[in-house]
């Protein structure tokens, strides 16, 4: 067929069709040219052919080009006739009957009446035939409207009418047409192997397809390939008829899912456990997507999950020991590190043989939290860097499963910027399976009230994902359209949503009463019985089994139970290991728990790799200001200095060269959101001509990614927390624009990256990289506010040691949840980067980067501070002056970040180097209580101040003054106590006024260096 023959035509496409057919026997290249010219004349005076018509003519053509027989005999003889030279005008034969036999070349009827009567017959028929194609089109765009979806029967979630496409009076057809026979278009399979059908087995066929117990959504797919798949998986006859055998092993999966949530409702009736009951296909149901994946093969899937169905899942599809989930249900002494989850929360990976297939399946859960759909970008990234560390381009070994409530697959954000990244280069997994358990309700809400789209999936078309509703009371057609679902996504490596629509046979937990709100649903609900009864009934009436086998079947999975029951009753003790999601074989038994290797490297690779940085490609043209840029890396190599950008690659450089993946991830991170950055050189000239140079340094090395992101920092951020829960020998960052913008992601830092190894044993080494300073940008471009990341932070103010020790900072690392930086030299960025891979276990890392300091010749740094012998730095001590003069010393300004450049330029532009020291906390989190008391006893008749830009209420003041206090009460036991100076307390983090921040900032500045009144300044709340 020709598609878009329509468009740009001349008359029917002539033109095209005589191109197409040259040199074909027969057809319409037999025809001079002189022929052709007529041909098209006397076509354009006949009325039939002209508009809508002309397009189902051409389709009639090329289904007669290539088998005469495929058409209409009516057909076949009219073209048949113009392929001999008749005009078109004189083709005609006797009004063809549908019904009738072939009519013989040359019998026409003469006369200009008869011709008009033929005229006028073949028009209606041409008519009719496209009218039946709008009818069997709109059976695929709008069948699912009136398809039987719901297993309740529920008159308020039904489709108000039934479209008016799908009813034939709408056409000019009629009763007496149904009889009629009509030639099937090449746009649907429901012929099977005919190509003819009466007018009623066509809709009949169509509503089986489209208006049973499956409804499917996928015209707004704008690919024709697909399109057509799906049509065939759908509307063949008998596609979804399952074998006897298939027919059983669904059966006993039934069994199995029901038998687990009535045996945990008996045994603990009061618990909260967010049973499956009223979807138990669920089970069954993830088996088959596993199953067909599986023969297709995928051999590890990453799997995220809201709580209901949880525990089931962990039983009966990833075959967690049944023991070991019930255990759960004992409260329990952890006999391991920390302080656990809730049991419908956790996760698990585990390895096993795929029954069906007879493959070993790697199985991962991620443990998630009740936030819904968190965990959606969490699983995006583990699942994609699986398989960027298996070479695994295509998504053909490692695939994405993705449970949703109904609720909040349509109610949450984060589902929108997921669906986002499916097709993003740096992002993509090749296709995720969502699965939405379709309760019809959310906790009590009523779908009318809790969305505004007409299902609760509608979300996914956003990316051209095909929507495949079924009514989950059928497991028959669950199974299907799984198996489909599945085959879908090995094809075409594209998301697809299974809409699995049933209910809630308890309330939103089995101790919350639903009637309160949903009596008519809870009184059809109670009226219904369990799914499992009704197909066992439907099996036993075909004679697939009988009641006996029903029976047996039963009774021998509550003896699995049983069994499970009596072994966890022998436990005394949880472990929280046994529900890690990544785990990382090998990597805490081949290192020294209490070491942290050497963050230095040599001079020679320092300069190499600043080099290669700094070289000009000679194969693409770049931007004038990119030659400077490099001109100037070029200048700072001789000098043998960096400034950030410098450092930064240094950092990343060297740890490629060392074979650890590092990326980094964000947006605008590729060119750096001010210009600093540029790791991706664009061809002035070419389209998608680019050179990254860190990718160049040496032949051996480790691949570095460099992303720019979507407009997102929820889904991305959650995704490059789940791409680094997979490989602890990878650097992997998320940077925001401004650090301003994290807290669209505080869900994220919330619910995982703060508590994750708490909650769920689970490290992770993830950066987080905060662009954070006061430069007069306003209330949304000067904070990442520090201070809510110090709020989470585990570390007691009341409780620490302050004594060096050789074990000092890895023992401090180990016992926090995350560090907290606010670095001001490129050279202790570079340390701290390097030292997230150095460390023997892994902790997220926070930091303040800065934005002004990125240009600033004093924040530079020697490579002297990054050699072999170098190391971080948690604190940087004043080196000046007054470290000869420590006893004159008047003021000592404890400070972090940026800040310290104005302070020191105003200390000595007043001649104060001896008298005030300036020291940097460069490590806020955990606090260097060992260096900070040694810079303290340094100073003994010095005023201690703790000098920061941000507002009183934000920046590290709150965290740093009880430490700091402890520290001087407890441990060096003396009366001094830490001052402050900055902003006072403000509602917002910044003025957007830059007059007012330039006083504001000249104010704090000037008050930290203010030596007079010191003995007032004892109470910590001196500030303007």
């Amino acid at each position: 067929m020709y598609p878009a023959l329509v468009r740009g035509r001349t008359v029917w496409g002539l033109s095209r069709l005589v191109t197409s057919a040259r040199g074909q026997k027969g057809g319409l290249a037999s025809l001079s040219q002189q022929q052709q010219r007529g041909f098209s004349t006397d076509l354009k005076a006949d009325s039939f052919v002209s508009g809508s018509s002309s397009i189902y003519v051409e389709d009639m053509y090329q289904q007669w080009q290539k088998d005469p027989n495929s058409v209409h005999p009516s057909w076949d003889s009219y073209f048949s006739s113009v392929s001999k030279g008749l005009k078109p005008s004189q083709a005609y034969q006797s009004p063809p009957s549908i019904s009738g036999g072939r009519p013989q070349f040359g019998q026409r009827q003469e006369g200009v009446g008869a011709q008009a009567a033929v005229t006028g017959n073949v028009e209606k028929i041409i008519r009719d035939h496209l009218s039946v194609q709008a009818i069997i089109r709109a059976y695929q765009v709008r069948g699912h409207h009136i398809a039987d979806l719901d297993p309740l029967l529920l008159e308020s979630m039904r489709y108000e009418f039934v479209p008016p496409e799908l009813m034939i009076n709408s056409y000019n057809l009629s009763e007496a047409d149904l009889d009629r026979v009509f030639t099937l278009p090449d746009t649907t399979y429901i012929g099977g192997g005919q190509k003819e059908l009466p007018l009623r087995e066509i809709i009949q066929r169509l509503k089986t397809a489209y208006c049973g117990v499956i409804g499917v959504e996928y015209m707004f797919i704008n690919n024709k390939d697909q399109q057509d798949w799906i049509r065939k998986q759908f509307e063949a006859p008998g596609v979804t008829q399952l074998t006897a055998e298939n027919k059983k092993t669904l059966l006993k999966r039934l069994i199995r899912s029901a038998g687990l949530e009535d045996f945990l409702a008996k045994k603990w009736p009061s618990e909260k456990r967010f049973g499956l009951e009223g979807c138990e296909v669920l089970v069954p149901a993830l088996k088959a997507i596993i199953d067909s994946s599986s023969a297709m093969g995928v051999d590890s899937i990453v799997m995220g999950m809201p709580h209901r169905g949880r525990l089931n899942v962990l039983a009966n599809v990833c075959r967690k020991p049944l023991e070991t989930i019930l255990t759960q249900f004992k409260s329990l002494e952890a006999a391991d590190e920390g302080s656990g989850d809730v049991k419908y929360h956790l996760g698990l990976s585990h390895e096993r043989v795929n029954r069906a297939t007879n493959k070993l399946m790697k199985i991962a859960l991620c443990a998630n939290p009740s936030h819904l759909e968190a965990v959606d970008p969490v699983v995006q990234g583990k699942t994609r860097a699986e398989q960027f560390y298996l070479g695994d381009e295509t998504g053909a070994k490692v695939m994405s499963i993705i449970m949703h409530g109904d609720a909040a697959f349509s109610g949450q954000g984060v589902v929108f910027e997921t669906f986002h990244l499916s097709e993003l280069p740096d992002y993509t997994t090749h296709g995720t399976v969502h699965v939405v358990v379709n309760n019809q309700v959310g906790f009590t809400t009523d779908p009318r009230v809790a969305r505004s789209s007409p299902y609760c999936t509608d979300v996914a078309r956003v990316v051209n994902a095909p929507i495949f509703h079924v009514n989950a009371d059928h497991p028959e057609a669950v199974q299907h359209v799984c198996e489909v679902a599945a085959e879908w996504r090995a094809k075409f490596h594209k998301d697809v949503v299974i809409d699995l629509v049933c209910y809630r046979r308890s309330g939103h937990n089995e101790i919350d009463e639903p009637m309160f709100t949903q009596p008519i649903m809870y009184k059809k609900i109670r009226a219904t019985k369990p799914v499992v009864e009704k197909y066992a009934e439907k099996l036993i009436t075909e004679g697939v089994v009988d009641e006996g086998y029903f029976k047996t079947e039963i009774g021998n999975y509550l003896n699995i139970c049983e069994d499970a029951y009596k072994t966890a009753n022998q436990a005394t003790q949880v472990r929280n290991m046994d529900w890690l999601d990544s785990p990382w074989e090998g990597f805490f038994s081949t290192h020294d728990p209490k070491k942290i290797d050497a963050t230095g490297v040599e001079e020679e690779v320092l300069n190499h790799i600043a080099t290669h940085f700094s070289t000009e490609p000679q194969d693409i043209a770049v931007h004038r200001g990119i030659k400077k840029i490099l001109a100037t890396r070029r200048e700072l190599t001789e000098k043998r200095m960096a400034d950030w950008a410098m450092g930064e690659a240094l950092a990343f450089g060297s740890l490629i060269r060392e074979g650890s993946h590092v990326r980094l991830s964000g947006q605008d991170v590729e060119r750096g959101t001010f210009s600093h950055r540029h790791h991706v050189l664009h061809d002035q000239n070419r389209d998608k001509t680019t050179y990254r140079p860190l990718n160049h340094l040496y032949p051996n090395q480790a691949p570095y990614t460099v992303c720019n992101s979507s407009l997102s920092e929820y889904a991305v951020m959650g995704f490059d927390l789940g791409f680094s829960m997979t490989n602890p020998n990878a650097l992997i960052m998320w940077e925001a624009q401004f650090g301003d913008f994290f807290n669209t992601a505080q869900c994220i830092i919330d619910q995982f990256i703060a508590s994750g190894q708490a909650k769920w044993i689970r490290q992770s080494g993830l950066v987080l990289l905060l662009p954070h300073g006061m430069e007069g940008m306003g209330p949304e471009h000067s904070s990442a506010r520090p201070e809510r990341f110090l709020q989470l932070s585990s570390d007691n103010p009341d409780k620490f040691l302050s004594d060096p020790s050789p074990t000092y900072v890895v023992d401090q690392l180990r016992e926090t949840n995350w560090q907290v930086m606010n670095l001001s030299t490129p050279a202790n960025f570079f340390h701290a980067m390097r030292r997230q891979l150095k460390m023997p276990f892994r902790k997220p890392l926070v930091v303040m980067t800065p934005k002004s300091l990125l240009r600033l010749p004093e924040a530079r740094s020697s490579f002297d501070d990054m050699l072999p012998t170098s190391e971080f730095k948690r604190i940087i001590p004043d080196v000046g002056p007054v470290a000869k003069n420590a006893q004159h010393v008047k003021r000592v300004v404890f400070c972090s970040g940026k800040v310290f450049y104005e302070l020191q330029k105003e200390r000595n532009a007043k001649g104060l180097e001896g008298e005030v020291a300036l020291i940097r906390i460069e490590q806020i989190c955990p606090f260097p209580y060992d260096l900070v008391k040694e810079q303290i006893l340094q100073y003994p008749k010095a005023t201690l101040v703790f000098a920061q830009e941000e507002h009183k209420n934000g920046g590290m003041w709150t965290y740093v003054q009880p430490r700091i206090d402890n520290l001087l009460r407890h441990h060096i036991k003396e009366p001094r106590r830490i001052n402050y100076v900055g902003r006072v307390a403000s509602a917002s983090p910044a003025t957007g006024n830059k007059n007012q921040h330039l006083v504001e900032q000249a104010r704090v500045i000037s008050d930290a260096l203010q030596l007079e009144n010191n003995a007032n300044n004892n109470n910590g709340n001196h500030h303007h």
